[in-house]
């Protein structure tokens, strides 16, 4: 059997053990724990060799090798390596190892910065300090510098982004800014008036030294601890919603800070303000129930008051943290704090409530209404759209269409006109020719009875367009003409030259432009009716338009008021008397020589009497 040193995994105390059968196999420590020895011989160190936190068996004595570096680990210079610290809670004296960063007080259970806690003992040893530094965290907003006692010409140094001020009985005195300073009399007007210091460098004075960080510290965690009930603005409905983010903070006011919350605490870190908790040990967290009444009231508020849709609630989060930060700092300034920035990063909704299911439900049916009244807007202007661009299209294709028509029209009017040109007639003039043509295969057909001048005359030819015509077609009478009865000597008469006209002295059958008698000119024709096409030609004598070949459109035949004597009337009653339209003759057609639409009693071309 044995004996070896085992650690007391509580109080960090050794104790002798023995391995063996009949060892015992639990120790009671000073502290009062009950240690294992099978299963607490296993302990964890830091190497003083490779520096690596490591786990070895402590039975194994000063054989005992760290599984890193394959040092001794357990040595007696290794047990040595111990460093006195007091617990800042409860002040008992403890062993800890000098190169541990932490150790947790068997007593109070408090996480020691051994570290830390090793350079204030270190300082207390030396009774006065000759420099006065920070030696904090930059989570730290106020630390309090454990030596109390200075003597004049110590070495105060206050970084950039600090503020120092001395203490004495709870009263702010003298505050410094960044730089070094001697601490002299004429340094400390305060102090010196307090204290009534002399001028001896070694005299000594008790004050307390607060070192102020002047930086922000950012990302200060916070959220609600219980739900923000309020009724949704859009719908009404009761809705519980939670919220988190962060914020930065910073000091404003030295003194305001250390006066009115820091008091005689030793420092003022990030735990104080939210967390509550400071490593193990629990604090006060001194913002918290401002910072959750604050939040819980004015988000509600602010939601209502903004009418803001809890389904549309992340974006608006940037406003509703500028909103909390101005709530907030109202009341901060008070304590010599001010909060720069405010962020709301996540919206906690209700997603099992009834009533936020109901909500969603409602909210998706209006977008989906909206959704659809938009689609059939935009449809119904699509087909608007394409009906008139069918509409115009079919318009263009009619006039395109109309065009090439009357195109096609022209051309071959200007193809007719042309060949007319060149054979040396003119367009009337080849109407007139194949009237008469038509007229003498009439007059052929009829055997040469006197009823040919009766179908002549229901053509609509009058006697000098027949003598025009058969000045134009000799040669295709000549043959008709020795078979025409009674018709002889008529036809002779109509035989008169091509443009022949008879003078006022008695000169006939004039061809020239002159009279050969008397030198007077040739009468000009008097004009036919002339009419206006609709593709923009005037002037038109013939029945059809020489540009686009339209026909000649009939002008409207109006009636003759038999009252008041108004003539070309084109309604059924008179615009002046109201007297209604007569009722149209009843016309009749001659069976003998074809006339038609007769009105009278008797044919005005063969003398049949109507009925007979």
């Amino acid at each position: 059997m044995s004996k070896f040193i085992i650690e007391c995994p509580r109080c960090g105390r050794y104790t002798e053990a023995s391995t063996g059968l009949f060892a015992k196999k639990k120790i009671d420590c000073a502290c009062g724990h009950v240690i294992d020895v099978r299963s607490e011989k296993m302990s964890s160190r830091l190497c003083p060799h490779c520096g690596n936190n490591v786990v070895f068996d402590q039975s194994r004595g000063s054989d005992a090798r760290c599984p890193v570096c394959h040092s001794r680990i357990n040595t007696t210079d290794s047990l040595a390596a111990l460093v006195k610290i007091h617990c800042p809670s409860c002040s008992c004296e403890l062993n800890a190892d000098k190169n541990a960063a932490q150790y947790t007080c068997p007593l109070c259970d408090t996480v020691i910065d051994v570290q830390k806690q090793a350079g204030k003992e270190r300082e207390r040893e030396k009774g006065l300090a000759s420099v006065i530094k920070y030696e904090g965290d930059n989570q730290t907003f106020v630390w309090k510098h454990p030596i109390e006692d200075f003597n004049l010409g110590s070495q105060l140094i206050v970084h950039e982004s600090q503020e120092a001020v001395f203490f004495r009985d709870g009263q702010a005195l003298d505050l410094f800014g960044a730089g070094r300073y001697t601490l002299a009399t004429q340094n400390l007007p305060l102090l010196q008036n307090l204290y009534k210091l002399p001028t001896n460098a070694n005299t000594i004075f008790h004050s307390e030294v607060y070192f102020i960080n002047k930086t922000t510290q950012m990302g200060i965690k916070w959220g609600t601890d219980s739900k923000v009930r309020f009724f949704e603005p859009a719908t009404g409905l009761p809705i519980e919603i939670g919220a988190s983010g962060q914020f930065n903070l910073r000091v404003s006011d030295s003194r305001k800070l250390l006066i009115k919350l820091v008091g005689t605490a030793s420092e003022f870190t990030h735990a104080d303000v939210m967390d509550g908790v400071y490593g193990m040990k629990p604090t006060i967290a001194k913002f918290r129930a401002m910072i959750m009444t604050k939040v819980k009231s004015n988000l509600a508020r602010v939601i209502k008051e903004n009418n803001i849709n809890i389904l549309e609630i992340d974006e608006h989060l940037e406003e509703l943290s500028l909103k909390m930060c101005e709530a907030v700092n109202d009341n901060l300034v008070d304590y010599g704090l001010f909060m720069p920035e405010f962020f709301i990063t996540n919206i906690v909704t209700p997603d099992d409530d009834p009533n936020f299911a109901r909500l969603k439900q409602q909210h998706a049916d209006m977008y989906l209404k909206i959704r659809e009244e938009q689609i059939r807007k935009a449809e119904a202007e699509a087909s608007a759209e394409r009906q008139t661009v069918e509409a115009t299209t079919a318009a263009r294709m009619k006039v395109i269409g109309a065009q090439g028509d009357a195109e096609a029209l022209k051309l071959c009017a200007e193809a007719e006109a042309a060949e007319m040109r060149m054979k040396g007639y003119t367009y009337q003039q080849e109407t007139a020719r194949q009237v008469g043509l038509a007229a003498m295969e009439n007059i052929s057909a009829n055997g040469g009875s006197g009823s040919g001048l009766g179908d002549l005359a229901g053509l609509g030819v009058s006697l000098g367009a027949m003598g025009s015509v058969m000045g134009l077609t000799r040669e295709a009478l000549n043959p008709m003409a020795a078979n025409a009865q009674g018709m002889g000597q008529a036809m002779g008469q109509m035989m008169q030259p091509d443009g022949g006209w008879d003078c006022a002295c008695g000169k006939r059958d004039i061809t020239s432009k002159f009279c050969p008698e008397c030198g007077t000119p040739k009468p000009e024709a008097k004009p036919a009716d002339s009419w206006s096409c609709a593709c923009g030609t005037t002037g038109i004598t013939s029945k059809f338009c020489p540009n686009c070949g339209s026909p000649r459109r009939e002008s409207p035949k109006g009636w003759t008021c038999p009252n008041c004597g108004k003539a070309d009337i084109s309604s059924k009653f008179c615009p002046e008397c109201g007297t209604p339209k007569p009722a149209e003759p009843v016309t009749w057609d001659c069976p003998d020589c074809g006339h038609k639409g007769i009105t009278t009693g008797f044919c005005p071309d063969c003398g049949r009497k109507k009925g007979e």
